[in-house]
């Protein structure tokens, strides 16, 4: 423990990151800089500051990377359309890698040794950060407290903090949620608690927080237009915008009627199952409309070779290997369909439901209403020629029925 000098922890000013700053301190002797992002999670990061400087802190890194992480981490993901078990869109685990890159690029600049994060071992956030760190500073120390402290209780940690002096809110403490919460622009996360029996349905009005019931929304539906240059969603309603303003507005349209919320149980990648449950409006909108963008300009066996990529790609990133060789591979594929993909989609949001209400696109529409047609295409299409085609495709079935297969 003696050879670590420097470290820099990944702090929110919570109970947990606040213990560990002073359990560093005390464990390590070592020096501390803190590292606080605002990546969207819709709390005032700020007060961190004060936090760490009550408790010695001299290098106190607080950063807005809100439009680093949609232009750089959610665009590039959705232009996948990952989905990890066909249903999560990955909130939680797209954030990690920006994180372990900012942890990494601080450590550099301050000439600290070794990184700290406040991941349990259980869970798949440990993986996350600390295979980001490694793959961009092989040799960097981390210091994982949850895999070598005894204080693996909320009481205990409060006591930690009473003993210690260390300045938390114990009445905001007191009433915090019961469930453990991870907040970003994509996505808040809610686990423990009741959801920890797979059976009991999510209370209603003690857990969601960006989203109203399906039940509650308004009775008239929203409707909104998304604009996609290469893939990417730059304007709504005709409104040029930012990524990160693009999700904080669809977040917003999206929770006001009753969009984006998803129970599910998943597999980690250390073994075991977890249920949890999402809100994820933004996502939710996003990535149905720029499926519907899809269908329109890409062409078929582009759009279906993407299709049997997504799932893999959705698994580097649910396990972590967001800087490994072969998601970068795949980036580089799924960018350049992207080209193609420009045009407009409108969406109708009502009660729960993303319903594509039209699509279009001037220059990249693969979609010719002269052949497409039920009615008499004036000899664009022979129909004649679907025969030899289906006998051609059928000829290996007949020999197979021939010989009893």
């Amino acid at each position: 423990m003696s050879d670590v000098k420097k470290v820099v922890l990944a702090y929110s000013g919570g109970l947990d990151t606040s213990v560990i700053l002073k359990w560093l301190q005390e464990t390590y002797h070592c020096e501390v800089v803190t590292f606080t992002a605002d990546i969207g999670q819709g709390e005032e990061v700020e007060p961190a500051r004060a936090k760490a400087e009550a408790m010695g802190i001299k290098e106190i890194y607080i950063e807005d990377l809100r439009e680093e992480f949609a232009r750089d981490y959610v665009y590039p993901m959705f232009r996948a359309n990952a989905l990890y078990e066909g249903e999560y869109r990955l909130g939680t685990s797209i954030a990690r890698p920006l994180i372990a890159k900012r942890l990494v690029e601080i450590a550099k600049a301050t000439g600290a040794d070794a990184i700290s994060h406040g991941a349990t071992g259980k869970g798949n956030d440990q993986v996350r950060f600390e295979l980001g760190a490694y793959a961009l500073m092989p040799d960097v120390k981390i210091i994982a407290p949850w895999r070598e402290w005894d204080l693996l209780s909320r009481e205990k940690l409060m006591k930690y903090a009473e003993e210690h002096g260390i300045p938390v809110d114990f009445a905001k403490q007191s009433k915090k949620s019961p469930y453990s919460m991870d907040a970003n622009l994509l996505h808040i996360s809610y686990e423990g608690d009741l959801l920890e029996d797979p059976w009991s349905e999510p209370e209603e009005e003690g857990m969601w927080r960006w989203t109203v019931s399906p039940e509650k929304a308004p009775d008239q539906p929203t409707y909104v237009e998304l604009t996609f240059e290469q893939g990417d969603i730059v304007a709504i309603d005709g409104q040029p915008m930012s990524p990160a303003t693009v999700m904080e507005h669809l977040n917003k349209v999206g929770g006001a009627n009753g969009i984006g919320r998803d129970d599910l149980v998943e597999n980690r990648y250390v073994g075991m199952k977890s249920r949890g449950c999402y809100e994820t409006p933004a996502g939710a909108i996003m990535l149905k409309a720029h499926r519907a963008m899809e269908s329109l300009t890409l062409d078929r066996e582009a759009m279906h070779l993407k299709d049997e990529l997504m799932p893999r790609y959705a698994k580097l990133i649910y396990n972590g290997y967001w800087w490994s060789p072969e998601r970068k591979m795949l980036q580089v594929a799924i960018d350049e369909s992207q080209k193609v993909v420009n045009g407009v989609v409108r969406m109708k949001l009502y009660k729960g439901n993303v319903i594509i209400a039209g699509r279009k696109s001037e220059t990249d529409s693969l979609f010719d209403e002269k052949i497409a047609t039920f009615e008499d295409d004036a000899g664009a299409y022979d129909q004649k020629d679907a025969g030899g085609f289906i006998k051609l495709n059928a000829l290996r079935l007949r020999i197979g029925a021939k010989r009893g297969r």
